[in-house]
Parts: structure tokens; C-alpha cells; sequence
């Protein structure tokens, strides 16, 4: 696996990648307006408090958008399609990531369908992706 596909934290989304590494999927939460956001950032997007704070989600969501990748970019570590996949949290937050362990096909990728949080390891990290739930 190349070292240019590991994450690379910054001081904004550090307790994001520590707590991958650990299985457990954080996103940012405003205390003043009690929303949910995603890229990490120190202020909240909705209402600009700095009030926010890191919180455990449930992993949980839905498909929302796909495609399938059959031309990935050297040096990829993986072989055939992969599906690049915009997921919506049960949380409201949405996230581009992978699904895995589907068939990478049209006819196995429903809209809308239910997904969870699964850990891909990536250098000294691990990547939050995500399966069809019933792939599980």
C-alpha cells in the first residue's frame, strides 16, 4: 500500500483518525444549535458558534449517491471497480467514503439503501467505509 493513501491529520480532524483507529466513528456536533457537521472544523457551519464538540455516531445511514470507479489512479492497492459512495448518516451528516463487499453493479446498489460504518486499515490508520447492511 502507498504511504500518499494514508490519512494525514491536521490539528482540526486529529480526533477523527484517533478514534478510526479504535473502530469508533466521530463527528462534530454544535452544543448551540445541536447539529451535526462534517468536514471537520472549529466553528459550526449552521450557526458560526465555536461551541462544538466531538460525538460518537451510530455509523448507521443510507446510500445516496455512486458511482463505479473502474479506472482507479496508480498506485491504488486494490483490484477491479471500486465504489466511491456519498452516505448519508442517520446523524443527517454526509460522508464520501467506499462501500465494500458489493457487488459493483447497478442492480446491487439500491438508492437509499441502509449502510453501516465499517474500519479499513490505511498505514497507521484506518478508513471509516461502509457496507450495504444487508451484506452484513
Amino acid at each position: 500500500m502507498a504511504d500518499g493513501f494514508a490519512p494525514k491529520p491536521t490539528p482540526e480532524t486529529a480526533p477523527f483518525w484517533a478514534a478510526a483507529k479504535e473502530n469508533r466513528l466521530l463527528i462534530q456536533r454544535c452544543r448551540s444549535c445541536a447539529r451535526y457537521y462534517f468536514y471537520p472544523r472549529p466553528w459550526c457551519p449552521h450557526c458560526f458558534s465555536e461551541d462544538v464538540e466531538w460525538h460518537q455516531v451510530s455509523g448507521r445511514g443510507r446510500l445516496a449517491s455512486y458511482i463505479i470507479n473502474y479506472r482507479p489512479l496508480p498506485p491504488a492497492d486494490h483490484t477491479g471497480p471500486q465504489i466511491i459512495a456519498l452516505v448519508e448518516l442517520d446523524e443527517g451528516v454526509r460522508l464520501l467514503t467506499n462501500i465494500i463487499d458489493a457487488d459493483p453493479a447497478p442492480d446491487s446498489l439500491r438508492l437509499d439503501a441502509p449502510v453501516s460504518v465499517a474500519f479499513h486499515p490505511r498505514g497507521d490508520f484506518k478508513l471509516p467505509v461502509f457496507r450495504l447492511a444487508h451484506a452484513q
